[in-house]
This record gives structure tokens, C-alpha cells and sequence, in this order.
């Protein structure tokens, strides 16, 4: 695979007019297409297998053109003290409020009245209005919401205090700012890496072009493919992150090569022949776990994991092609301005061999002109101290994961939302006028006739936890009805959950529930039984593509036993901060709750990829030197010489980029950004920086022990760059150092 990855760098390099153009060529036909194609609707939410969606389905059969799954809104009034919402003054507000919603939109199915549906408190301060729509929250208009919103505001300014909840208002949240706070960061990082505008400029460009390419794609094809708007979000962000990671390895190891003394082009010949190598593995090990989110069987997380591999795939094949592309156009550009000062000083009309030493000293050759670098000194530390560096970053680890032992999964509501947002005034002034069980009623439905339906009302009510149980409402064919039924306790309460399979347990399979909190919890239920499965797959097979590329048994087997242990300490933080609420002022979190029932695999399936990423770059350039002749101990020096700096930048640029969604007001955004930078310092810094070298020096020469049985079966990919050799007379190519065995 070098020699092939060499010879495709070399010609890239020479044929750079064309390969930009290409690259250029596409970003224009993607950008087209998606300017062309129709607006994307949203597909709809559904969980294949669960009652919770057996149910929506009996719904649309036996209540066409109800919405069962459809948006939901409450629109909340609260009378000023002393006074009542019976009001006459204030019943007139509402019921000009409701005509307004009646006709503010043509998504609507029903709109009810608070006085004759019941929905005034006991005290008479607090009463709502129930919206109901033909679509989900995320197909909905920007006309409907405004006229929701407007029609609420209406009715504010007249003496009352109202509110909206309801998943009516959810709308996708605003990622351009993050993703341009984290562009910035990174930035800044890889100018303070390689000390040059043109170097770090490069990465940053090719993941966006990487990135642009990705998202048209998905945009162009979302109406042909039933593709949602959500689809794109994951893509974005880890197209992005490992755009960034895969130009950032390359880039690194052609100045590298420059400082050894090659010409450019057969720089960036061994530049993609080495570290592109670790680029195309690395990549495969994000492409398996996001393709493997297909495991859960949920179509909305398939379609994501695959638009998302897509997109990683695509920066893969620009990290091997444009970028030693750019390279060329780039010149001397991309050494920083003292090692540019030193090549012209030495001459030669090629200039950068007078470049060797200089960046070779900055990396830290030490003992052959430049001082050790911080990689260096770091790796020396641990391979006197093995067993200390290894015990003290475990328990560290395993104290930090201590909390995930009580994690609660569920889908966070409105109560956990900031007291600014209107969500969250609308929870809390339900709660107070109904009890906090009104923000997360349950839908029953009856398959049966109105003797099945009583009879399941009077089951209900002998159960514990209800608060309100309404009479079945039938179907106009008499062969079905709907029961509402209110929780005591709040929609993300174990109480609540406790019901639903009360309901579920006392009622026959004729009888199903239903509704945004069933849904939820049946959701947690799903994500919680694929996990297993899911890591099984992504680990296992990850497990053998590293066998692949590290020839070894224990090396991957250490890789993935440091990426569960990584995972899990991330979790327990996040159980720390978002259900404990420890350091929650801190992060802005005002109302703790259950984790998000996708966190879990979604931190597996993200943060497996970077982490590998950083594992196969560290680590290959070991075996590289381990291969050509160096002791264990001295290959662990010389991959951290080389790779630790690049690696630590990687991680840096990620925990800033993901750093950027704390501060969001959207609780499930702010989670998954703490939990990812969180995995991402714990993985880079403890995992791979401390307890991946503390192991390989205890094991020696073990660490690269693979059964010759196995040795004769596994096809030879050749990582580390050994036919390179062969491509040492290669025209304008420089006597290589490579093989010293």
C-alpha cells in the first residue's frame, strides 16, 4: 500500500493544475445540485420494532388524518395574582387567541378551547390551549411557528402571561457559530504547530472543501435518498474534525521528509506513502463505526452514520490527492520562516535540502544537532516510569468513570431548558397549575370496541402513578379509541417510566402506548439494547483492520481496551455534570435530568474514529521505527519525536471545536459537546500519551508478537513504508534512510 500511496502522492504532485481542478470541479457540481434540488423535507421519526410505534401506525389506520405523530403545541396563560382565568376579560383573550391559531395555519388538525375541554386548573390561574399538526416538529413551516408565536404575543400584551411549549418550536440548532468559533481555534492551533500561515492554512481549506462537497452531496440527494435536514448535522461536524486531522498528519510528515533532505516531490510521494497510509486506516476504523450505527435500527441514525461516512470518506481521498496537490503550489511556503531563512542560507537550487537539521532539530533529533523536544522528554519519562505512568492514568480514569455506573438514559424535555427560553416557563407553569405530569401526557390506544376501551380505563385506574385518566374517545368505526392518561410525576421521571410498563404489563397486546414520553422511553430502551451489539461490531472489527496494519495482537488489543476505558470516564463526567449536577453552573446546566438515550453510541461511534485516528498515527510510526531496526524503547522515542506534536495539536483542535457547543442553551448540544471534548482530553492526553507507551515498554518486544500462523494468512499492507526502498532511485529522489535492517 506505501509504494501505491507513494507513486499516487509523486503524481499528484506533478499533475497539481489538474487535481485542483477536479477537486474544484466537484465542490461546483455538488454545490449545483444542492442549489437545484428541491427543499428537503424532514423524514419522519420512527423506531421499527416498538410498541410506542405499533401504536402511531394502528393510529393513521384507524384515525386517518388525526396527526397522531404529529407536532404537538400548549399555549399557556397564567391570569395576573388575584385574579382568574374564568375571568370574562380574560376568556375573551383566550377564545380570540384560539380562533387566531384556528386559522393561522393549514397544518393544523385541531385546536381546542381550555373551557370546554377542561384545561383550566383547580385554582382557575392557569389554563392552556392544545395545538395539534398534521406533520412532525421538524416539517413544520416557519409561517406556522409564526403564527404560534404570534398569536401568543397577541395575547401577552393584553393583561396575561403566556407561554408555548410543545416540540412545535423545536428547530435544529444554530451550528454556524460553533462550527466557525471551532475553524478559528483550529486555526490558531496549526499556526502555532508549524509556524506558517500556508501550512496551517492548508488543512483548514481542504476540510472545508471536504466538507462542502459532503453536505451538497447530502443536500442534492435528500429528496432521492429520503434523506431528513437533520441528516447533514453529523456529517458536517465529522467531516470536519477529521478533515482537519488527516491534512494536519500529512502536511506534518512532508515537512518531516523535507528535513531529511528529500526534493518536494518525493516528499509528498513519502509523505502520502507513510502517513497517508495511517490516513486510509485510520479512516476505515470512522467509516465501520459510523456505518455500524446501522446495528441500532433506527433508519434516522443509518442514514446519518452513512451521510457521515461519506463525507469522511471524500477527506480521506483529499488528504491523498489535494493536498499533495497543494503542496506543489504551496513551495517553501510551508516551512516556517526560520526554515526557509536556513534553506536559502545553505542554497542549492532546490533549497529545501539546506532545510535538514532545521525542522528535524525542532522536532527534537536530539543527539544529532537539536535539542529534545517535549515528545521526546515525555517518552523518555515513561519508559523509566512504565508501571507508575500505567497505574496512576487508570485509577484516574476509573475514578472519573465511577458516576456512569448510575447513568439514567432518556430524552431530556423542556424542564431542563434554560429559564429565559418561553419552553421552559411554559413546563414550569404547567407543573404549577396541573402537576408536572401534564408535560408529558400518555396516549393509550385500544384495539377493540367501546366494552374493551372501559374496561381498559378501570385497569388503569387501579394502577399507581396517574394523576388524571380521560374516557376512551372511539373512532368513527367503533373498532378503536384513545385514552389520555397524565402521570404524577414528570415525562423524564423513573415514576413515569414505571407507569408506561404498568400500563404495558396489567393490558393485553390489544392495548398500546403511546405518545412523545412512551416514544422516549422506548427510544432509551432500543439505544440501550444495541450498545452491546454495537460496540461488539465496532470493536471487533476495528480490532482486525489494526491487526492489519500493526501486525500484532496486543497492540490493537490495547487500543481498544484504552478507547472502552477512555468512553466510559467521559460518560461518568457527563453523569457528573448533567445528571449529578456537579461543576453544573459551571457549564451552564440550570435543571439536571437523565443523560440522552443516544449518548452512549454516539460518543462510541465518534469518538472510536479520532481516537483510532491518533492511535494509528502515534503508533505506526513506532512500528516504523521498531520495524527498520530500533529497539522497542527507542521506537517509543521516535514515535512520539515525530508524531506527538501533531497528535496533541489533533486533540487540541477537537476539544476547542467541540468545546464550542457548551455554550449553547440547547441541553442535548451542550451534552454532546461536553461529552466529546471530554473523551477526546481523556483519550489524546491520558490514553494515548500515557497509558499506550507505559504498556508498549512493559511489553518490549512482545508488544509486536503476532502467531506465525497469523503472520502467514494476513496480507502485508506495509504501513510502515518498507517498499519504499525499492522507489529510492526514483528520478530526483533523495538516497533514503528508511530501511536499517
Amino acid at each position: 500500500m506505501a509504494t501505491f500511496l507513494y507513486k499516487l502522492g509523486r503524481t499528484a504532485f506533478r499533475r497539481r493544475r489538474l487535481v485542483a481542478l477536479l477537486w474544484v470541479a466537484l465542490l461546483a457540481l455538488a454545490g449545483v445540485g444542492a442549489a437545484t434540488a428541491s427543499t428537503p423535507t424532514s423524514s419522519s421519526f420512527s423506531i421499527p420494532g416498538t410498541e410506542a410505534q405499533r401504536a402511531f401506525d394502528l393510529l393513521e389506520e384507524r384515525f386517518p388524518g388525526a396527526g397522531a405523530d404529529g407536532a404537538t403545541a400548549r399555549v399557556v396563560f397564567k391570569a395576573p395574582e388575584g385574579e382568574k382565568m374564568t375571568d370574562p376579560a380574560h376568556k375573551a383573550v383566550v377564545e380570540e387567541t384560539v380562533a387566531a391559531l384556528k386559522s393561522g395555519s393549514d397544518q393544523i388538525v385541531q385546536v381546542t378551547d381550555p373551557y370546554t375541554a377542561h384545561a383550566v386548573s383547580q385554582n382557575g390561574s392557569t389554563a392552556y390551549v392544545s395545538v395539534s399538526y398534521k406533520v412532525n416538529g421538524m416539517e413544520l413551516t416557519d409561517e406556522t411557528r409564526e403564527a404560534l408565536k404570534d398569536a401568543g404575543h397577541g395575547a401577552q400584551g393584553k393583561g396575561l402571561t403566556v407561554e408555548i411549549g410543545g416540540d412545535a418550536l423545536q428547530t435544529m440548532p444554530e451550528q454556524g457559530a460553533s462550527e466557525a468559533i471551532g475553524i478559528v481555534l483550529a486555526g490558531i492551533v496549526l499556526v502555532v504547530t508549524f509556524g506558517s500561515l500556508v501550512a496551517a492554512g492548508l488543512p483548514l481549506l481542504t476540510a472545508i472543501i471536504g466538507v462542502g462537497i459532503g453536505v451538497s452531496s447530502i443536500t442534492a440527494l435528500a429528496n432521492v435518498l429520503d434523506l431528513g435536514t437533520t441528516t447533514s448535522t453529523l456529517a458536517s461536524m465529522i467531516g470536519l474534525a477529521v478533515g482537519i486531522d488527516y491534512a494536519l498528519f500529512i502536511v506534518s510528515r512532508y515537512r518531516a521528509e523535507l528535513a531529511e533532505g528529500r526534493t518536494k516531490e518525493d516528499a509528498a510521494g513519502r509523505a502520502v506513502g507513510t502517513a497517508g497510509s495511517a490516513v486510509v486506516f485510520a479512516g476505515l476504523t470512522v467509516v465501520i463505526a459510523l456505518v455500524g450505527l446501522a446495528v441500532v435500527n433506527i433508519p434516522m441514525l443509518t442514514k446519518m452514520g452513512f451521510a457521515a461516512a461519506g463525507t469522511v470518506v471524500i477527506a480521506v481521498l483529499i488528504a491523498l490527492t489535494l493536498i499533495p496537490a497543494l503542496l506543489g503550489f504551496a513551495g517553501d511556503k510551508v516551512l516556517g520562516r526560520k526554515q526557509r531563512k536556513a534553506a536559502k542560507g545553505v542554497g542549492g537550487a532546490e533549497g529545501v535540502e539546506g532545510a535538514k537539521g532545521v525542522e528535524g532539530a525542532k522536532g527534537g533529533h536530539d543527539g544529532k544537532g537539536g535539542k529534545p523536544n517535549g515528545g521526546t522528554r515525555w517518552a523518555r519519562f515513561v519508559i523509566r516510569r512504565p508501571l507508575m505512568v500505567l497505574i496512576v492514568g487508570v485509577l484516574g480514569l476509573g475514578v472519573i468513570a465511577v458516576p456512569a455506573a448510575s447513568l439514567q438514559m432518556g430524552l431530556p424535555d423542556d424542564g431542563v431548558k434554560p429559564t429565559s427560553t418561553t419552553e421552559r416557563r411554559a413546563y414550569d407553569a404547567l407543573s404549577d397549575g396541573f402537576g408536572p405530569g401534564f408535560n408529558g401526557p400518555l396516549l393509550v390506544v385500544v384495539d377493540g370496541d367501546k366494552a374493551t376501551a372501559d374496561r381498559t380505563v378501570s385497569t388503569i385506574k387501579g394502577l399507581d402513578g396517574w394523576a388524571a385518566v380521560t374516557p376512551a374517545t372511539p373512532n368513527k368505526a367503533g373498532d378503536a379509541a384513545m385514552i389520555t392518561v397524565v402521570p404524577k410525576d414528570r415525562p423524564s421521571s423513573t415514576a413515569t417510566e414505571n407507569l408506561v410498563h404498568d400500563i404495558r404489563d396489567a393490558t393485553g397486546d390489544d392495548v398500546l402506548v403511546t405518545g412523545a414520553t412512551a416514544m422516549n422511553i422506548d427510544f432509551s430502551q432500543k439505544m440501550n439494547d444495541a450498545l452491546v451489539p454495537y460496540l461488539a461490531l465496532v470493536v471487533g472489527l476495528a480490532f482486525v483492520l489494526l491487526t492489519l496494519v500493526f501486525r500484532s495482537v496486543l497492540v490493537p488489543l490495547k487500543a481498544a481496551l484504552g478507547f472502552l476505558l477512555s468512553v466510559v470516564a467521559a460518560l461518568g463526567a457527563v453523569v457528573a455534570v448533567f445528571q449529578w449536577g456537579w461543576l453544573g453552573g459551571l457549564f451552564g446546566v440550570e435543571q439536571t435530568g437523565p443523560i440522552m438515550s443516544m449518548m452512549p453510541i454516539f460518543m462510541v461511534g465518534v469518538v472510536f474514529g479520532l481516537a483510532m485516528d491518533y492511535e494509528v498515527f502515534l503508533v505506526t510510526r513506532m512500528r516504523e521505527a521498531y520495524v527498520h531496526g530500533q529497539r522497542p524503547g527507542e521506537a517509543i522515542v521516535t514515535g512520539f519525536r515525530h508524531s506527538a506534536r501533531v497528535v496533541t495539536a489533533a486533540a487540541v483542535i477537537m476539544i476547542a471545536v467541540f468545546s464550542g457547543f457548551i455554550g449553547m442553551d440547547d441541553q442535548m448540544v451542550k451534552m454532546i459537546g461536553f461529552g466529546l471534548a471530554a473523551a477526546v482530553l481523556f483519550d489524546a492526553f491520558v490514553v494515548r500519551m500515557a497509558i499506550v507507551p507505559a504498556v508498549l515498554a512493559l511489553l518490549g518486544r512482545k508488544a509486536w508478537w503476532l502467531p506465525k500462523w497469523l503472520d502467514r494468512i494476513l496480507p502485508n499492507v506495509d504501513v510502515e513504508g518498507e517498499g519504499l526502498a525499492e522507489s529510492a532511485g526514483a528520478p530526483g529522489a533523495a538516497k533514503p534512510d528508511l530501511v536499517k535492517v
